[in-house]
């Protein structure tokens, strides 16, 4: 039998990372020590608090039996408190709030909430690539506006506005942005809601790097206005290293929440109460995590820095989050180098071309490695012996 799949599959292709990897676990079995260096998953435990938390939650009469669509009201209740404190923005934990299963499954539940076919999404190029084949799954067309290293990674809103923007329903923004490091900042903010509201465009920030080696965390939400025309999502993988845990939230006016909850609501039913036991304990966990934390990144991100530079590359050291955005020299193409990378060193890192066009001509590393295998990757790199295929990591800038 040949049962046809919906035409939806024709629209996107299988995750980057999903065939990058088994390409790069074959190299592993076949005896190759490959040093993972592009995957954004926190290789460091979570606070021993949390992990507590959900050990002594599963003890409890209950905890096995469907939860709440909505969370825990003390979950809700916890993130209200946390946004209070972390962003000084008031939610009302009854209806502003609505815990998910991770981040990514929000930019799903959202597409389908308020896309129709025909309909058009405005997504940065570079970005998160899951924008783009949401979109595509949901029927609705994406439409990318440019963001530059010359315009600080922001939009060129003078550009957009000289499109035809008029079938745009959703801007997705990402600040702390993901891939390139560039902050969010209020005047930007500022920005992005008049944008919204002058052309009727439900704008979604996705901040989950807000605490990794960022000073100055921000949410879209504490802008005045921003609940009318703007919602926020947040996860606590990256903050918290629970990227195994599924646990994010996004946050707005209560008719937008309502309207998110009309589509989760039909396609799960709530969260492991234990799990949601953790996410509280995390989100009322001390600063000194922060500070513990971002110690560690601190410190692999200047041997990631020393790494770039032997591969010729330049980048910013302003840049937030879990990443560092390095630029190839000129002419260079990202994903032929790094399969070079790959398979002549065992170091697997991600090609900027994945993000976008504008992402062409950029490598990406994560700080989920630990300094150790930075410097065995240094040391790859540093003395190997260059043959013909590895003149693209000689060349200067």
């Amino acid at each position: 039998m040949n049962i046809q799949t919906a035409n939806r599959l024709e629209t996107v292709e299988e995750y980057y990372f999903s065939t990058k990897l088994r390409e790069v676990r074959a190299l592993a079995l076949a005896g190759n020590p490959i040093i993972n260096m592009a995957i954004g998953s926190p290789d460091l435990d979570p606070p021993k608090e949390v992990v507590q938390a959900i050990q002594d939650a599963v003890l409890v009469d209950g905890a096995h039996k469907y939860q709440s669509y909505q969370g825990l009201p003390e979950l809700r209740k916890a993130i209200a408190d946390f946004y209070s404190a972390k962003y000084q923005v008031i939610l009302n934990p009854e209806n502003e709030i609505l815990p998910l299963m991770g981040s990514k499954e929000g930019i799903m539940h959202i597409s389908l909430a308020y896309l129709n076919e025909g309909d058009q999404v405005l997504i940065p190029n570079p970005g998160y690539p899951t924008y783009t084949s949401v979109t595509k799954l949901v029927g609705a067309e994406p439409v990318y506006y440019d963001l530059t290293l010359e315009n600080n990674w922001e939009p060129d809103f003078k550009k957009l506005s000289e499109q035809d923007i008029s079938k745009v329903k959703i801007m997705w923004v990402n600040y702390p942005h993901m891939p390139t490091g560039a902050a969010a900042n209020l005047n930007l903010f500022k920005k992005l809601i008049a944008f919204a509201k002058e052309h009727n465009i439900l704008l979604i920030n996705d901040n989950p790097y807000s605490f990794v080696l960022n000073d100055r965390p921000v949410s879209l939400l504490s802008l005045e206005g921003a609940k009318d025309v703007a919602l926020e999502l947040n996860s606590l993988s990256k903050t918290f290293n629970m990227a195994g845990w599924r646990v994010g939230m996004v946050s707005g006016g209560q008719d937008k929440i309502n309207a998110i909850l009309k589509v989760k609501s039909n396609m799960d039913s709530g969260m492991f109460q234990g799990i949601q036991k953790g996410a509280i304990a995390a989100l009322q966990i001390s600063d000194h995590w922060y500070t513990k934390m971002n110690t560690i990144y601190k410190e692999r991100r200047e041997w990631i820095w020393s790494l770039a530079e032997v591969l010729n590359c330049t980048y910013d050291k302003t840049a937030a989050g879990m990443f560092v955005w390095a630029k190839l020299p000129a002419g260079t193409d990202s994903i032929e180098f790094i399969d070079t990378i790959l398979h002549k060193y065992s170091v697997f890192i991600t090609p900027g071309a994945i993000f976008g066009s504008n992402g062409e001509g950029y490598i990406r590393f994560s700080l989920c490695v630990t300094k150790e295998n930075i410097e065995k990757a240094l040391s790859r790199l540093k003395n190997h012996e260059m043959g013909a295929h590895d003149t693209v990591v000689n060349q200067k800038v």
